[in-house]
């Protein structure tokens, strides 16, 4: 794609990444066969090759995004489809990350939507506020029926559409919290390792037995595992909302605690097993490649992110305890398979340790959570979310196997209102039973 931009333009390190990407795009529109919406609404301007003309323009032109611009660049779920099909190497995610910080800086949405996302920007990544946001949107539920109806069919969403969309997904209950920060659990029997969990924000409220599988299957084969105690969100929430001096806050305070950890009691790796958080702790290193202080130690913490599964994968499991019979539906998140390129690996460790997997159909297509995305779009994610029921149902599963916690809750939809019945699982859960740990709940 040719660009125009002028040599004072491209003096700004992020006007010279945003031309070396925009030139790598051919205009072939293999991107457009894989993209949610463009499935789903066929509109040109709500596909990636649509939104990058979008954003050349704004970028060129160097003047604040229009409504229309805004309108279709937050119809963008971030999946990172695009990234897998695109021929040309087109690094969308770079892209897209400065067009939304352009049109946070520069474009004044109306009030309600403004208070809306300062909430969830606001209360996501603190865990406490969070908790305690889930037990008044619990109590706030019945008065969604006083709330006015969407217009019938209606894409853009109004603010009753998003508070009924943010109140449905809170569950009826909260389990108890797990662990806290500083915590260290000793390797059992001789020491092979010693990594970070990541705690996570959303997760440790909505389902902290997600880590404590890890917890509980990576010191059975040896591995130390803490939690660090001054670790904050990873940023990933405000990043996508294009607050990035929040989210660059948190990554710098995050990579302090961490190498911090790592000179006083050495670090193998920072094991992720929330896939969104762990794409973009990956891309630390691209989002401080400009700070003069943070430049090596971001990518020094980027080369030491892994998945969970990833870092499952490298341990060499024995051979499983137990086998077991169940039919698992593997959902391929999209930060996972498209962000980090994790594909098989996930589905070779379920199926090496007795279960049998399958494949959804259409894997390659978001679920719809894509962070705050069913909030801020419900009806869009609403129609990602029973397409993707839908193709697991066809599979008739027993249980389904995810890598991400906002995945799980958008399928299982919490309360089994709109999402499935069948029950919904981290793969680490399902990895840790079969190798000696305790049977997640499937009922």
């Amino acid at each position: 794609m040719k660009t125009e931009f002028s040599l004072a333009q491209l003096a700004d390190p992020d006007i010279a990444e945003a031309d070396k990407i925009l030139r790598a795009c051919v205009h072939c529109g293999f991107c457009t066969a894989t993209c949610p919406t463009y499935v789903l609404l066929g509109d040109e301007l709500d596909s990636p090759r649509g939104r990058i003309y979008l954003i050349k323009e704004m970028l060129e032109k160097d003047k604040p995004p229009t409504a229309e611009v805004v309108k279709h660049i937050d119809r963008c779920l971030s999946c990172l489809a695009c990234m897998t099909t695109c021929p040309s190497g087109v690094n969308y995610m770079h892209l897209v990350d400065q067009a939304r910080g352009r049109i946070e800086e520069e474009y004044t949405r109306p009030l309600p939507e403004r208070a809306l996302r300062a909430l969830l920007a606001w209360v996501l990544p603190r865990p406490e506020l969070f908790r305690a946001s889930m037990i008044l949107a619990r109590l706030g539920r019945p008065l969604t029926a006083l709330l006015p109806a969407s217009k019938a069919g209606a894409v853009t969403p109004n603010l009753s559409s998003r508070i009924k969309a943010m109140l449905a997904l809170a569950p009826h209950g909260l389990p108890a919290s797990g662990p806290a920060g500083g915590s260290v659990f000793p390797a059992l029997g001789p020491k092979r390792g010693r990594v970070a969990l990541l705690q996570g924000c959303a997760q440790q409220v909505l389902a902290p037995r997600i880590n404590q599988a890890a917890i509980r299957l990576l010191t059975r084969h040896g591995i130390e595992v803490v939690l660090v105690r001054d670790e904050q969100c990873c940023g990933a929430l405000t990043h996508h909302l294009g607050r990035d001096g929040d989210a660059l806050g948190r990554a710098r305070a995050n990579i302090t605690a961490w190498l911090d950890e790592a000179e006083r009691g050495g670090l193998d790796a920072i094991v992720v097993t929330t896939s969104g958080c762990g794409t973009v702790i990956k891309d630390y290193g691209f989002m401080l490649r400009e700070d003069r202080d943070f430049a090596g130690p971001a990518a020094k913490i980027s080369a030491l992110a892994r998945d969970i599964s990833e870092y499952v994968g490298e341990l060499d499991l024995p051979a499983p305890q137990r086998r077991s019979d169940l039919v698992v539906a593997y959902h391929s998140a999209c930060s996972l398979q498209h962000g980090q390129k994790i594909t098989l690996l996930p589905k070779e460790l379920l199926s090496k340790n007795g279960f049998v997997v399958k494949d959804v159909p259409e894997s390659h297509l978001c679920c719809g959570s894509a962070g705050t995305y069913n909030i801020l779009q419900p009806e869009l994610a609403g129609r990602l979310r029973d397409r993707k029921v839908a193709n697991i149902a066809s599979l008739k599963p027993d249980v389904i196997a995810a890598g991400n916690i906002g995945c799980m809750v958008q399928i299982g939809s919490v309360r089994k209102v709109d999402g499935t019945s069948v029950p919904v699982v981290h793969t680490i859960e399902l990895l840790d039973w079969a190798t000696g740990g305790p049977r997640p709940a499937l009922n």
